[in-house]
């Protein structure tokens, strides 16, 4: 069984303690927390209504769930400092609360995400009864005019090709799994060795992003390398990799790029994902196809992945009459 799913479980019950009280119950236990500018409380209360009242409900990921989590705190900690009455804020002090987010030096995609938290939180109020205030509908964020591709772009061949070289099968494994099969890092963590075909040289991948499923195909050094990990420990089931958890994954990254003398180039698991699109679409150009590997809905998300050389079109000019 998926060690995932007694986290999974512990949100449901918790979403299910709140969601069972009554409506008075529950508007009281709102309004109090709301008053105190409880952070816990708060909390709790956003978490229920995340995992029981939207679409993804307790599949939400832990990265996500961490972005709200400090978002809410931030919103607090900044309500406190002004005065909030939590429950009827001034017309202005949502504007304003942007305002002072974007003058403390933070970056476009951050205070967009210190917004949606603050809505999630109000969106929680209202499911709980204890207020009708909707203050963060109408305010208006930064944008952010940078590319995320260029923001954040793939990992360099040189620098996946240096870890490699010196990871171990485990570190190898995950590696290529990201840079390779172009998983997510819950994805990636998730995989099972039934989810693996070596001779079939395709992955399904199961607990797929909004828990869509979709097969990628392995490549030869992929294959390998999983070869190699059931060599060092030839068990055919449980889970792939020994990592459940994002933190310790990271952590043997990161670890692995300082045993490499790269550690300033490491950049978390994104950039591998976005390696794995990059590489595809300069062997396929089809944003479609690339789409449907890295399990994106929509094509402008892929577009977003993919970094394409300036140059890319010098070649198709180039016989012009």
């Amino acid at each position: 069984m998926s060690e995932i799913t007694p986290y999974l479980g512990d949100r449901l019950a918790q979403a299910r303690a709140l969601a069972g009280l009554t409506d008075e119950a529950l508007r009281v236990r709102a309004i109090t927390a709301a008053r105190d500018k409880a952070f816990e409380d708060l909390w709790s209360l956003t978490l229920a209504y995340l995992s029981s009242d939207t679409s993804a409900g307790v599949k939400l990921s832990p990265h996500t769930l961490r972005a709200y989590r400090k978002g809410v705190e931030v919103l607090l900690e900044h309500a406190s400092s002004n005065a909030w009455n939590l429950l009827h804020p001034g017309r202005r002090e949502p504007g304003l609360y942007v305002a002072a987010l974007t003058a403390s030096g933070l970056k476009p995609a951050t205070v967009m995400a210190r917004v949606a938290a603050a809505g999630a939180l109000y969106r929680a109020l209202r499911w709980a009864g204890a207020t009708d205030a909707d203050p963060f509908a109408d305010v208006k964020r930064p944008k952010d005019r940078t590319k995320g591709v260029v923001k954040n772009p793939p990992y360099r061949a040189e620098f996946v090709q240096a870890m490699l070289a010196e990871a171990d099968v485990r570190e190898a494994a995950l590696l290529l799994l990201l840079t390779h099969a172009g998983l997510r890092i819950a994805e990636a963590l998730s995989v099972e060795w039934s989810h693996v075909n070596l001779p079939g040289r395709r992955l399904l991948v199961a607990h797929g992003k909004g828990g869509k499923a979709r097969i990628v195909p392995l490549s030869g050094r992929l294959r390998e390398a999983l070869e190699a990990l059931l060599a060092a420990s030839p068990r055919r089931d449980g889970f792939v990799l020994p990592w459940r958890a994002y933190s310790s994954a990271y952590e043997r990254l990161q670890t692995l790029a300082l045993r490499c003398g790269r550690e300033h180039e490491f950049r978390g698991f994104h950039a591998g994902r976005k390696y794995a699109g990059t590489q595809l679409y300069a062997a396929v150009k089809d944003f479609t196809r690339v789409a449907g590997f890295l399990g994106h809905e929509q094509v402008d998300t892929t577009r977003r992945y993919v970094e394409v050389p300036e140059d890319d079109l010098a070649d198709a000019v180039e016989a012009f009459r």
